[in-house]
């Protein structure tokens, strides 16, 4: 039987194989000759320590212990071109997952993105780091894959009680991710690597009988008796089905519109907004592996950080070693800031959302909006910054200790944004509260990673699409809308997820409900 093992190694014997069959040999006590394979379960970095280790999980063949390659196969799925139709608004995460069930149950999927697909949407990330145009239909937060594709796809959810992570990253393997995403404590894609795995996705859909349109909005949804008829599209073509998946993302502001508009129930949401924070990687290296110089055989360094301040959390969001900083608006006149990294991280700088999490009594300025008030809150600011910044797609910038100074920055050197940075006091971009309990986290985290509060640092504001600010409200049990029936609010747009791992386990969950409603 093959010997499962833990053990802590140097990053130099992890990276190579036959130094760590020697280690291994030496453990169990045989000789590396006599070791036929190993297999490594899982990988972690512990940098506590001056001296940083690799923890591994690997499971050890000797000679003559039965081994074969684990080749990871799609499910067997059927066609299912003449089955019953489901139509699933929106092509991200939620979405595609939500689809590859509903084959899988043999139920035909009708996906309606209203972006391009991955190729056509390069085209519109072009313009708008380059001309500062919004394509209000195809941006880094609409078009097939959703906000995830090229915003750095991390694979990691702290929640295990979503579902099955495991099948999520399986899948993932099969249609061509790399398995280290099966090994890495903290898995990841990169956003170069996942538009081909999303492309394949689709071509999976549409080979067994669904299908994927793109350029299509959904303007209107068909209720009678309080029951999903269908959808109307941009065009006035209407697609007809009596369940409807909307997995539309935490964007999607003209469907929460359509949806408080129609007196469908929607609710304010809390969510956390603040700043994207740029640092030089090499500080980054220096801070959490306290060393000079990283070395060939450790990764850039992550971070993650949290603080209480004046009874608020403050904390690291969507970090991206070895990053850069993109523009996400989704509409003309406001400014949005987001991080991804590719599969290498190897960009020089890294970068982090800073945000601090916010209370429904915060939006009471904007209580008029009713459900939308959260909403409208985060609109404002948004607006706010791209008319200080000088109404283009530049962001306004200042540096770290500048900020927590309240002081002007003489000025910002060259970031990882494209579209480029305007010096602003960014306490002029918040409310006060905010600049507030930001300017004093700012230093609080300065004394916990020695290094981290420094002028290098170069602050983006704002950072506030980390999750949707409105709730659909569901069944817990059936996931069916509490008003609607046959309406299935779904993922980060809904409420009900907080990115790619976990909105694909909500869209399977979705599609099983409405499989299980069909019986």
């Amino acid at each position: 039987m093959p010997k499962e093992l833990l053990l802590q190694v140097s990053p130099e014997i992890a990276a190579n194989e036959s130094l760590l069959k020697d280690h291994l040999s030496k453990q169990i006590k045989v000789s590396p000759k006599e070791i036929q394979h190993v297999s490594i379960l899982k990988r972690s970095i512990d940098a506590r320590q001056k001296a940083i280790k690799i923890n591994l999980k690997v499971l050890i063949y000797l000679k003559g212990e039965p081994f074969q390659e684990n080749k990871l196969e799609l499910p067997k799925y059927k066609d299912v071109s003449s089955a019953q139709e489901v139509i699933v608004v929106g092509a991200g995460p939620a979405g595609l997952f939500a689809a590859l069930q509903l084959i899988e149950l043999g139920l035909k999927p009708i996906v309606l993105e209203r972006g391009k697909d991955v190729r056509g949407r390069r085209r519109d990330l072009k313009a708008i780091n380059r001309e500062h145009i919004v394509n209000e239909d195809s941006n880094y937060c609409f078009g097939e894959g959703g906000a995830g594709t090229y915003s750095d796809g991390k694979l990691y959810t702290r929640s295990k009680k979503r579902g099955d992570v495991t099948r999520i990253l399986e899948l993932l393997v099969a249609f061509g991710a790399s398995e280290d995403i099966l090994v890495e404590a903290h898995p990841h894609i990169g956003t170069n690597k996942l538009p081909k795995i999303i492309e394949d996705i689709r071509n999976k859909i549409i080979e067994f009988g669904g299908q994927v349109l793109f350029d299509t909005r959904v303007t209107d949804i068909l209720v009678k008796n309080n029951e999903v008829e269908g959808i109307v599209t941009q065009n006035g073509d209407k697609i007809h089905a009596n369940k409807l998946i909307l997995a539309t993302g935490h964007s999607a502001r003209d469907i929460f519109e359509l949806l408080d508009k129609k007196k469908i129930l929607i609710e304010a949401k809390p969510f956390a907004l603040g700043v994207r924070a740029e640092h030089p990687q090499e500080l980054i290296d220096s801070i959490q592996y306290s060393c000079d110089f990283r070395g060939e055989h450790l990764p850039p360094a992550p971070y993650s950080i949290v603080k209480q301040v004046n009874g608020r959390g403050m904390y690291s969001f969507c970090m991206c070693p070895g990053g850069v900083i993109a523009p996400c608006a989704t509409s003309p006149g406001e400014v949005v800031t987001n991080g991804w990294s590719p599969s290498k991280r190897d960009q020089s700088t890294a970068n982090s959302g800073i945000v601090v999490e916010l209370k429904l009594e915060d939006f009471k300025p904007f209580a008029k909006f009713g459900a939308l008030a959260g909403m409208e809150f985060q609109k404002s600011i948004e607006q706010k910054a791209w008319h200080l910044a000088g109404q283009t797609q530049k962001v306004p910038a200042q540096r770290m200790i500048d900020f927590t100074q309240n002081k002007v920055s003489a000025d910002i050197p060259k970031t990882s944004y494209v579209p480029g940075t305007t010096s602003v006091e960014l306490g002029q971009v918040f409310p006060g509260f905010l600049s507030q309990i930001m300017r004093q986290g700012f230093q609080e985290f300065g004394k916990s990673m020695r290094g981290y509060l420094t002028n290098e640092a170069i602050l983006h504001a704002p950072e506030s699409r980390t999750s949707s600010p409105v709730r659909i409200p569901r069944d817990p049990m059936t996931l069916e809308h509490l008003q609607i029936k046959g309406l299935y609010p779904c993922g980060e747009g809904a409420g009900y997820a907080g990115g790619i791992i976990s909105a694909a386990i909500d869209g399977e969950k979705c599609a099983l409900m409405i499989a299980e409603s069909l019986k």
